[in-house]
């Protein structure tokens, strides 16, 4: 199993982005909470990783800390959750809010988040409550630039992560302002969501 990968940062176009370790470039999908802090192409990384196998594909997770990773494994534990539910709520909340969340029951705050419904959402309260105290608090997120056109790129990556293409449009042009990278806008966009 894979627990950590320290290379150089090769690619990133969310949610994928590749570290050369060694010569041998790991392809990794991650949260845009990851993305938010992300060096530039060309720097050396530092990442946790969690790997994923089932029966007809593989698959590897890049965390920049251990709260994200865990909180991404507990929520795959949940009923009806899997890795993409998990990214999106990585992507949309930060570990310590998530935990917040849980911890007062906001089942409508957590619908929020693309692909969660009620039923999963309460789910989620109910099966991590009492993991929600432990969660660690994730650094804060900052912007990280990417190159190309910011809009495109934040709205391909608002659609990675499950908005239908005319929504995650419509949330990008909204959020985007003057000099603003994709990831900046894509925290804008989910932040202006969950309101």
């Amino acid at each position: 199993m894979i627990g950590r990968l320290k290379g150089i940062l090769i690619h990133k176009a969310p949610p994928q982005l590749v570290v050369d370790v060694h010569g041998v470039g790991y392809e990794l999908q991650a949260p845009m909470s990851t993305f938010y802090d992300l060096p530039e192409v060309g720097r050396e990384v530092f990442l946790f990783t969690h790997y994923a196998q089932k029966e007809d594909s593989v698959a590897l997770y890049g965390f920049l800390t251990e709260p994200e990773r865990q909180l991404f494994r507990d929520l795959q534990k949940v009923s009806g959750v899997g890795a993409k539910i998990a990214l999106a709520v990585l992507s949309g909340v930060a570990v310590d809010a998530f935990a917040r969340l849980v911890q007062t029951g906001d089942v409508a705050a957590l619908t929020r988040v693309p692909g969660i419904g009620k039923k999963t959402a309460e789910r989620m309260v109910v099966e991590l409550r009492d993991r929600a105290s432990e969660l660690g608090r994730a650094s804060v997120p900052g912007a990280a630039g990417l190159p190309g056109d910011p809009l495109s790129e934040a709205i391909t990556g608002l659609q990675a992560l499950g908005y239908k293409p005319s929504e995650a449009e419509h949330m990008a042009r909204k959020a985007a302002t003057e000099g603003d990278d994709a990831p900046a806008i894509i925290r804008k966009a989910l932040q202006a969501a969950l309101r």
